[in-house]
């Protein structure tokens, strides 16, 4: 997997948050994005793993944990998706935390409650993206 590939997947991604937006408008439950998003994937013959709960490992035990990622996408981008007024810095940190957890390169925090998808959707990379080739 290269930087590019895991962008145009991001990129690939964000167009069917897009379709989503347009076709249900803001207003509605998290999980009703969520689901149409999965369904757009899969449809478009996307891997997508939904509601995954991680593990952290602590001193070398594994501890299974409540945290729950919403969509992971080809077993590389983690979206994070949320339908609120604003999006808070926990939100940021709480999708950082998972492309730590997961060894993930990129996430995408979506927020449904816009009118704009592209303006208040956040991209973030990590250690992981960055150790990629170009």
């Amino acid at each position: 997997m290269t930087k590019k590939e895991v962008t145009q997947l991001s990129y690939e991604i964000t167009g069917f948050a897009i379709k989503v937006h347009k076709t249900l408008e803001p207003g509605l439950l998290e999980s009703i994005y969520e689901e149409c998003l999965k369904i757009e994937l899969i449809k478009n013959g996307y891997n997508v793993k939904q509601q995954l709960y991680t593990t952290i490992n602590y001193e070398g035990i594994d501890i299974e944990t409540k945290l729950v990622v919403d969509l992971l996408v080809n077993d590389i981008v983690i979206v994070e998706l949320k339908a609120i007024e604003e999006v808070l810095p926990i939100h940021e940190a709480q999708l950082l935390t998972y492309m730590k957890v997961l060894k993930k390169p990129q996430g995408l925090l979506i927020n449904f409650f816009t009118d704009n998808i592209t303006k208040s959707l956040k991209p973030f990379i990590n250690e992981y993206f960055k150790g990629l080739p170009n």
